[in-house]
């Protein structure tokens, strides 16, 4: 009997999930807010770096709702494929209509900002204790949409990656069932390796130092606009020794509250707590020893754009409603910047970037003594950051799974 698995959002990974999922033991159907735009046949390209089609594939749908009492009853699998902001409002929109009376496995494509946080919060708020969580510690694919609802591309997925699963024995069954049909069967690599915790993903030096410094890079050399659209430089392939400098510091930045984490507890290996040139060459398998040179020389990444708006002066600035803020800003230095406040580690890149970033986004999240303020209404509001806090967390040990 087939099972059913619902893509929640509708992002480049579930263009890219939907196809590779074809020939697999599951029917799939898609929570969206745009239902009348995905077609039946979902179809995907695979690129290599000049633009060549290595192969085409394609995966059909069931069903496109967003109504989740459509969808969530007879759910066994359920995969996030949104920004990592609006993980939590789905999560509380779907929970009512999970099944309480059987195994229902819950996951994301990209496992920042403490999902397993969220899950453990519906969980308890409506009473699913049948739930088994999972994440990938990276997205696997580096993909994009070529027309929405109809057709993505990829370049490929992750040479390895890994996954956490939660409880860790029915690791193996995920792995069978969802890990390897939707990379190693097609790609012939991405296997997927378990690891322990969810935490090393959180603080994964992934999105959440890449992005982010490479923003305030932009901001030092550039300004704060350009005067026409064709003026600004790649978000990758321009990447400069400003840019580079700043995702190393902020990498140290991290380093240091990981390396107390792991101090406090020897008793746990923590093995995907990895500093960005090690995350880059574990996921890769690359040699590069440069960051960035790891930019300017993938093979995948010098096609992305930075992402711009145009201002009321008709010139282009950075998109401060950009996932590159919502994600990486709010579920992800914020978490870290509060860690580290527990712990007692200065970290003045992380400090930097909030304060560049409140201004950016004209709101108030961190003070001039360096401290958050978790009492700011740009914090407080609802589902608006993944701070600790806001599960009833006091400290780094209740952080800890």
């Amino acid at each position: 009997m087939m099972k059913q698995l619902v893509v929640c959002g509708g992002g480049s990974s579930a263009h890219t999930l939907i196809p590779l999922l074809r020939d697999s033991g599951f029917e799939v159907s898609i929570y969206t807010s745009r239902p009348g735009q995905w077609v039946e046949t979902v179809k995907l390209e695979w690129h290599d770096p000049a633009g060549r089609i290595l192969g085409n594939y394609s995966g059909r749908l069931k069903k496109a709702s967003s109504n989740p009492a459509e969808l969530f009853p007879e759910a066994d699998y359920v995969v996030f494929c949104m920004p990592v902001h609006k993980y939590r409002v789905a999560l509380h929109e779907i929970a009512p209509y999970l099944s309480k009376e059987k195994t229902i496995f819950l996951g994301t494509v990209y496992g920042q900002g403490g999902w397993n946080w969220m899950v453990d919060e519906i969980k308890g708020k409506f009473g699913l204790q049948n739930i088994v969580t999972f994440a990938f510690g990276l997205i696997p694919w580096i993909c994009r949409i070529i027309e929405y609802g109809r057709k993505g591309i990829t370049y490929g997925c992750k040479e390895v990656n890994e996954a956490a699963v939660q409880p860790g024995n029915f690791f193996n069954q995920v792995d069978e069932e969802f890990f390897e049909p939707i990379c190693y069967k097609w790609f012939g690599k991405g296997k997927v390796a378990q690891s322990e915790d969810f935490l090393s993903f959180t603080l994964s030096v992934d999105n959440q130092i890449i992005h982010t410094s490479r923003c305030l890079g932009l901001y030092k050399v550039h300004g704060k606009s350009w005067e026409k659209k064709e003026d600004v430089p790649w978000f990758y392939r321009d990447y400069d020794d400003v840019s580079a400098k700043l995702l190393g510091e902020l990498d140290d930045d991290y380093t240091k509250v990981r390396t107390a984490i792991k101090r406090a507890h020897p008793d746990k290996e923590f093995r995907y707590m990895m500093d960005y040139l090690e995350l880059e060459r574990f996921s890769y398998r690359s040699e590069n020893t440069d960051i960035r040179t790891s930019f300017v020389e993938s093979q995948t990444l010098t096609s992305i754009g930075t992402p711009v708006v145009m201002n009321g002066e008709g010139k282009w600035e950075v998109d401060r409603n950009h996932r590159f803020f919502l994600d990486d800003i709010y579920y992800g230095n914020m978490i870290a910047k509060w860690m580290a406040e527990q712990l007692g580690i200065l970290t003045p890149t992380i400090d930097e970037i909030l304060h560049w970033a409140q201004d950016v986004r004209g709101e108030r999240f961190i003070d001039e003594d360096n401290h958050l303020l978790l009492d700011s209404p740009d914090l407080a509001a609802p589902f608006k950051c993944g701070v600790p806090t806001v599960y009833g967390f006091n400290s780094v040990e209740d952080c800890i799974d």
